[in-house]
Formats: C-alpha cells, sequence, structure tokens
C-alpha cells in the first residue's frame, strides 16, 4: 500500500492509496455537503441535486452517461447523507481514467430546467416512498426532533412541500456555492497510476472556481423530547431512541463504535438477549452515527403494540446496569472480533476501502491504514467504554414511536 495526495491550486483535494496487487480499482467524488448544510427553505437541494448530476452536461445527455458508465463495465452509484453527497464507481484498472474523465465532467452538470422539473416528481415520489417504511420514518422523524433547531436535524430528503416550492435557480445558486474544488475531494484507490490519474485531474479541474465555503459544526447533546404518532394501517410499534455521542473528529469514536455494538448488535448484544431472544421485539439495534463536530447513538425497535412499555423499560434498565457496571471484558472482545472482522472483510476490496479513505480525509485531513484503524479498535479498554458512557450518558435520549392507534 502506498498513500498519495496533492491539491490543485484552487484546493481540490486529490488523495489516493495505491494497492498494486488488487484486481480493481475504485474512485469517486466526495463532496462536503448535505442536508446539515442547507436551510428549511430549500431542504432536500442536496440530495435533489444528486439526482442532477446523473442527467448530464451541456455535452452529455442522460443516456449518454449511462452508456458511457455502461460501456466500462462500472459499478457506480451515488448517495446524499446529512453532511455529505458522494459520486463513486468501481471499475477494471484499465477503464479507471475513463470513469474518472467521465464523473469530472459531471461535477459540472448542465442543470437544465426540464431536466429540474421532471426529475421533481421523481424525488417527491421518492419521498413517499420512504415515508411508507415505517423503520424509515420513525428515525427521520426522530432524528428531526433530537436535532431540534440544530442543521442536523434536517431531512435528507426534505419534504414534498419543500421540493414543491425549491426552484431551478435555487439549485443552481446552492450548487455554487457548495461544489466549489475546495469543498470536494477526489479519492481513488486499488490498482491505478497515479500521475495519469493527477494529470487528467489537472486538464479537467484546474479551471474550478475556488469559492468561500463553511459549515456550522456546535455538538448538540440532544432535545431529550418524546412524541408518540398514530399511523393507519400498521400492525406493529416502531421506536427509535437517539442519545448523544462523540463526533468523527473525537478519539473516541472507536469505543463508541464498541458500545454501540456490545448494547445493540443484531446477534449477541444485549437488545438481542433482552430483547429479540425472548421474543418481546421483532427488531432491535443501535448504531452509532459520527459527524461532523457532533454525534448520536440510534436504538431502533419494532415491537408488538402491547410489548412498546416493556421494550422500553428493558431498554432502561440495560442502561442502567451499563451505566453502573459499564461493559465485561467478554463482551468488549467479542464486540472487538465483529469489528475487526467486518472492517478486515469490507476493506480487501478497492470499493469498500474507498468510503473508509475518502471520509476519514473529509473529516479529519489524516489518512489511516486498515492497520490504523484495527490497532485503535483493539486498544480500547473497558475503562474506556465506562467513562464514555458516563459523559454521554445513553441513559437520557429522544425518543419518537409511530404505531396503531
Amino acid at each position: 500500500m502506498e498513500f498519495k495526495k496533492t491539491q490543485l491550486s484552487n484546493g481540490l483535494n486529490i488523495i489516493g492509496e495505491i494497492n498494486k496487487k488488487a484486481k480493481s480499482s475504485a474512485v469517486g467524488y466526495f463532496v462536503k455537503t448535505g442536508a446539515r448544510d442547507e436551510t428549511m427553505e430549500i431542504n432536500g437541494v442536496s440530495h435533489f441535486l444528486e439526482h442532477m448530476l446523473f442527467k448530464g452536461t451541456d455535452k452529455l445527455s442522460a443516456f449518454e452517461v449511462n452508456e458511457a458508465f455502461d460501456r466500462t463495465g462500472a459499478q457506480f452509484n451515488a448517495f446524499t447523507s446529512e453532511e455529505m453527497t458522494v459520486f463513486y464507481a468501481a471499475v477494471l484498472p484499465e477503464y479507471l481514467c475513463e470513469v474518472t474523465d467521465l464523473w469530472s465532467h459531471l461535477m459540472r452538470p448542465s442543470l437544465r430546467d426540464d431536466d429540474f422539473n421532471m426529475e421533481k416528481n421523481v424525488i417527491k415520489e421518492e419521498i413517499a416512498m420512504y415515508q411508507d417504511l415505517p423503520n424509515f420514518d420513525v428515525m427521520d422523524r426522530c432524528r428531526s426532533m433530537h436535532f431540534e433547531g440544530h442543521p442536523c436535524g434536517h431531512s435528507v430528503l426534505g419534504s414534498v412541500e419543500s421540493i414543491d416550492k425549491l426552484s431551478a435557480v435555487q439549485m443552481r445558486s446552492y450548487f455554487n456555492n457548495r461544489y466549489a474544488p475546495n469543498n470536494m475531494t477526489l479519492t481513488v484507490v486499488g490498482n491505478f497510476e497515479w500521475d495519469k490519474v493527477t494529470d487528467l485531474a489537472q486538464s479537467l479541474c484546474n479551471k474550478w472556481q475556488k469559492q468561500p465555503v463553511s459549515r456550522e459544526t456546535s455538538h448538540f447533546e440532544g432535545s431529550f423530547k418524546k412524541q408518540r404518532i398514530i399511523k393507519a394501517n400498521l400492525a406493529s410499534e416502531h421506536i427509535c431512541l437517539i442519545s448523544s455521542g462523540v463526533s468523527a473528529q473525537d478519539p473516541r469514536r472507536f469505543a463508541a463504535h464498541l458500545l454501540a455494538t456490545i448494547i445493540g448488535d443484531t446477534c449477541g448484544s444485549r437488545y438481542f438477549w433482552e430483547l429479540v431472544d425472548k421474543a418481546i421485539a421483532q427488531c432491535a439495534y443501535m448504531q452509532y452515527a459520527p459527524m461532523d463536530g457532533t454525534g448520536a447513538l440510534y436504538s431502533y425497535f419494532q415491537c408488538n403494540k402491547e410489548n412498546a412499555n416493556t421494550v422500553i423499560e428493558k431498554t432502561n434498565k440495560i442502561f442502567s446496569e451499563i451505566s453502573g457496571k459499564g461493559v465485561t471484558e467478554d463482551e468488549l472482545t467479542k464486540a472487538k472480533n465483529k469489528i475487526l472482522s467486518s472492517l478486515v472483510i469490507k476493506n480487501e476490496l478497492p470499493m469498500g476501502r474507498l468510503v473508509d479513505v475518502g471520509f476519514n480525509w473529509i473529516y479529519n485531513s489524516e489518512y489511516l491504514t486498515v492497520e490504523q484503524d484495527m490497532d485503535a479498535i483493539r486498544q480500547v479498554s473497558t475503562e474506556d467504554i465506562k467513562l464514555l458512557i458516563d459523559d454521554i450518558q445513553p441513559a437520557q435520549y429522544t425518543h419518537f414511536s409511530i404505531g396503531p392507534e
């Protein structure tokens, strides 16, 4: 493995992890923009904009874009989160430069009015689809309530109302402000020639104009509110709890990941043995979400309505026990093995490695090898976990439920 980095005069970062033994390559543009960078007036524009890039450029139609990707056999896609929009592709090494060329052109899309008006209906259909998924809906609503008054509470999809009111002019303005080269990182991983990639990026991207870009990154503990809404035709209760967490920049993020695994992994965790194994809940898990300057622990439960109170009582008991006694060495060892196994398997492929390399650079401006990540996980002790619990107090949470009458 060899790590390389450079920066164009306009601020575009280019980073690469070269692995000549790999049989594939992966490339991605990481744009540091998402729902938290929007105002409520244009909520959903980041995700909408992700769709619009696939509509093409002044020289490429949407059909030609798809045809170009298809010709290389690339596995390509994009995703938008609260704070990142990522466009990526995994490809055979001989097609890496061609795909990088294509993505670089798509980073300067045409954003045509006709495409905008047509895609607006697609976005609204997607919002409706996800609102019909109670597991997604309850977590989206809970996040908005937990981060009440904070940008991290903005919905990634936006609402039908915000999308209806959004104009193409507003989208173009947002694009010009946020898709600045100094707010983007081109990441390449796997088997590739570094000089070819940097020369290509220099020729294609050096005329992009630098812009002043900022983000509000204050930590937010949470609103700790509680709400339940009734939704017709639901047979189960869907519950989301959100506790405060640590940020993506915090060295305790490895301990937070382990804590979430111990409490709420889908198999063998405290949630599993107390709730799923005893048939009190059909589904119970916890996830750690590190973010820019802040973080959160998400718990999700699906159960019969009659068991909803029992689920909360059992969860409160788990939180109380873990706050009082911490975790055991056996629990920590099992959690480490799970995370280490998942980390190694994912990072064996350049596509899996791409996201870790890109995210770590965006959040911390540093490169960590897989071995360094593994060492950081191995070094976490039960005392580290206990100190983290004492600080973030997972027993204090925001609570949102969706269920039948």
